[in-house]
């Protein structure tokens, strides 16, 4: 079984940059694919951006578009959320989570689809 866990989470000033980091542990999660969510205090945990397991195959949420990036590095165990032009509306947890046989790249992935998660890191963006 995979165990995720998420890093570099903090503070921000708005229009800053900041890296969020997922690693893997248990067992290779070369065959999952993975994706970022985030929670808002008192709002629904949204999807963020997923990339597929083996291509370069990526969706991001209109909201993000442009503004993050997201990676992996299948042979480190670790996947990567590289935001910048951070607003204030970004402030919420942030999750990563990998499932198998999740189809990246036709529309926003729903959470039911990725079935191991992390315990989130928080990333506040002041304005």
């Amino acid at each position: 079984q995979v165990h995720l866990g998420e890093s570099g989470g903090g503070l921000v000033q708005a229009g800053g940059s900041l890296r969020l980091s997922c690693a893997a542990s248990g067992r290779s999660f070369s065959n999952y694919a993975l994706a970022w969510f985030r929670q808002a205090p008192g709002k629904e945990r949204d999807f963020v951006a997923a990339i597929d397991w083996s291509t370069p195959r990526t969706y991001y949420a209109n909201s993000v578009k442009g503004r993050f990036t997201i990676s992996r590095d299948n042979a480190k165990n670790t996947g990567d959320l590289q935001m910048s032009s951070l607003k204030s509306e970004d402030t919420a947890v942030y999750y990563c989570a990998a499932g198998r046989n999740v189809r990246i790249g036709v529309t926003e992935n729903a959470r039911s689809e990725f079935d191991t998660w992390g315990q989130g890191t928080q990333v506040t963006v002041s304005s």
